[in-house]
């Protein structure tokens, strides 16, 4: 059996801070509403807290175009206010990750601005500049977020600045020694002051193919995905290693990367025994849901269980082979709500079915992530104009729908289901106007679901999903089964009915059988194994070796 690393026993709660609690009362979250909320986040089984950007920022793609890598954006308070942070959740024996985002910054950051002002200014070579004979844009790229990846440097015709997402967000030239030593220096600073590590952000666009060669187009745009030139290219390993070694590495610091796209011949190199990160999330059917994820208003897929259970099982077979470690999601500030995004039938979108879900991923192998109001199986929004939004890509996928064709209602639909603000809608703590998030108007309105859904009714509620949350972290930490779900290997359950996803976790002699029913038909099915239940969400009933399993239903049984 591998090392076992301290990382690998935790249960990781995301905050989203602008949405999680508003103390000063100006309609945004900010670090003193996390302060309040430790011992709620205490309750729920949470050790580490994993916080996304704080730092100072203009905004634009919310906080992760950061102006200034060594403060806080006053929004949410103070680098005091932080401090305070790592103390009180210390005091209560939660450790802090941050986000770490050196793909790119703000245009606003000084080295940017420094680069405009002086093209022979050494944070010109900070950044990716390029100047064409003809004033052409260099080649046919486009950004993640929409549009060209190349912006017109003021007053210099012809010269060019490159960005994988929006040009508020121009990118870091890795390629640049004295960057990466900035970068360096700049992550030892937080590890010095206390973080536990950092979920590192897009982190997979380090590298870019320096031919900077256009391709033929795949949209109607005339451009093409900027992923195919400028994601998992080779030679980021040598930037990535560096990273390790000049940080990471030092500290024992937590590191969660974010991702997407990576090989499977090249996963032992970013999660294996020696790799770059200590684990990365999986990802694997995030956009189950969508036929493009950069243009999902295109349409929606025809998935089915089946096909998320293949997924979901391949993708923790190839991690075990290479004894890597993933971080499990089902929700975060990216994504819809995974009630309205997995369970289509609203008829079905239940407290249960929240339950079920929960119990689909969190006993998988690796350290389950937790977004904010998950623990409560909060839904979807309905938003009725494009006024009521904020998210910069479902604005910019807004508009490449009526360019290509949509109707306003056709692109509204498909934004309502998918758009990033769907996460971002403010915490729901009470069924008050305002959530208990704030007692002023929010920056993003609240979610229409709250009424029923929110702390205060389903701390009252042992049957609520919250109670169910804090049941399956006693199962993982508190349990005689908490050695299996640790450490224990995995093992698919196929040749159940096709709704059904089941797996075993086994150590030893001992094991764990997952059984959840996503369908809205009942499952009958006959297992030779029969043991202890350890949780179950709905109605589920065994007769002898005979399991009936109602809709959106789930169990766990361990077996010694």
């Amino acid at each position: 059996m591998a090392q076992r690393h301290w990382w690998q026993d935790e249960v990781v709660y995301q905050i989203y801070p602008r949405s999680f609690q508003d103390s000063n009362h100006d309609g945004i979250g900010d670090i003193q509403g996390v302060i309040n909320q430790l011992d709620y986040i205490q309750s729920l089984g949470i050790t580490t807290i994993w916080l996304s950007p704080v730092y100072k920022s203009p905004m634009v793609d919310m906080g992760y175009d950061i102006s200034d890598y060594q403060d806080i954006d006053p929004q949410f308070g103070s680098l005091t206010d932080f401090k305070a942070l790592l103390t009180a959740a210390s005091e209560r024996q939660i450790k802090i990750v941050m986000d770490l985002v050196v793909n790119h910054t703000s245009d606003q950051h000084t080295w940017f601005k420094q680069a405009l002002a002086d093209p022979a200014s050494p944070y010109r070579e900070f950044y990716i500049f390029k100047t064409t004979t003809d004033g052409t844009v260099p080649n046919n790229w486009r950004s993640i977020f929409g549009g060209s990846t190349w912006t017109p440097v003021p007053n210099e015709p012809g010269t060019y600045y490159f960005h994988t997402f929006a040009s508020e967000q121009p990118d870091l030239n890795w390629e640049n020694p004295a960057l990466r030593r900035a970068i360096y220096d700049m992550v030892n600073w937080w590890l010095d002051l206390g973080v536990a590590g950092f979920r590192i952000d897009a982190i997979t666009h380090l590298k870019k193919d320096l031919d900077w060669a256009s391709l033929p187009a795949d949209g109607s745009d005339g451009l093409v995905s900027v992923t195919k030139k400028g994601q998992n290219r080779p030679g980021i390993e040598r930037f990535l290693s560096e990273l390790k070694a000049e940080t990471f590495a030092k500290y024992d610091a937590v590191t969660i990367g974010e991702a997407y796209g990576v090989p499977q011949q090249d996963l032992h190199q970013y999660i294996g025994p020696d790799g770059y990160f200590s684990m990365i999330f999986d990802f694997s059917y995030m956009n189950i849901e969508v036929e493009n994820v950069d243009e999902w208003y295109r349409g929606r897929s025809a998935w089915t269980t089946s096909d998320l259970r293949d997924l979901l099982f391949e993708s923790q077979q190839q991690v075990q082979a290479i004894e890597g470690y993933l971080g499990n999601v089902l929700e975060n500030h990216d994504q819809p709500r995974v009630l309205s995004k997995l369970v289509p039938n609203v008829a079905y979108q239940t407290a249960v079915a929240a339950k079920s879900l929960a119990t689909m991923y969190y006993f998988l192998p690796g350290v389950p992530f937790i977004y904010q109001g998950q623990e409560l199986g909060m839904k979807n929004f309905e938003r009725r104009h494009i006024s009521e939004f904020n998210d910069v890509s479902s604005l910019n996928n807004y508009e490449m729908a009526l360019r290509d064709g949509f109707s306003e209602a056709e692109a509204l639909q498909w934004l309502n289901a998918k758009s990033r603000d769907n996460a971002r809608t403010p915490m729901q703590w009470t069924g008050e106007a305002f959530g208990g998030f704030s007692e002023v108007e929010p920056w993003l309105p609240m979610g229409e679901h709250r009424a029923d859904i929110n702390v205060a009714t389903e701390e009252q509620d042992p049957a609520s999903v919250l109670n169910y949350y804090r049941g399956l972290a006693k199962v993982r930490r508190q349990s005689q089964w908490h050695d299996v779900i640790i450490d224990g290997t995995f093992h698919p359950l196929t040749r159940l009915p096709a709704d059904v996803i089941a797996y075993q976790r086994r150590l030893g002699d001992r094991l764990i059988t997952v059984l959840v029913n996503l369908s809205v038909q009942s499952s009958r099915f006959s297992l030779i194994q029969i043991g202890e239940v350890l949780t179950q969400s709905g109605e589920v009933t065994m007769t002898g070796h005979r399991i009936t399993m109602a809709p959106y239903t789930a169990v766990v049984m361990g077996i010694s």
